[in-house]
């Protein structure tokens, strides 16, 4: 099983970035995914999940400024990421939604900065 995600930087406040995570090694189109990120010093949190029917769950803090998508073709879910704030500053990274596995990725970092 291999995770890789990208489309991470550094951004302004009220900027966007949008990020991509392959997946490979898992029956893709019939596995949830989530998105999760981890601030310095803080446990790692579920951000969004989409579920192969397309039925999407969103953390509060996020809510009507991510949109999470897959796209089962090419084994890829997406984060798009809008209006964001210095408190969305972390290391993102994708994983299935109700069971992630132990194999991580890399994950992306996002700085939101002035």
């Amino acid at each position: 099983v291999q995770l890789v995600e990208s489309g991470g930087g550094l951004v302004q406040p009220g900027g966007s970035l949008r990020l991509s995570c392959a997946a490979s090694g898992i029956n893709f189109r019939f596995v949830a995914m989530g998105w999760y990120r981890q601030a310095p010093g803080q446990q790692r949190e579920l951000v969004a999940g989409i579920t192969p029917g397309g039925s999407i769950n969103y953390v509060d803090s996020v809510k009507g400024r991510f949109t999470i998508s897959r796209d089962n073709a090419k084994n890829t879910v997406y984060l798009q990421m809008n209006s964001l704030k210095p408190e969305d500053t972390a290391v993102y990274y994708c994983n299935q939604w109700f069971a992630p596995i132990d194999s991580w990725g890399q994950g992306t970092q996002v700085t939101v900065s002035p």
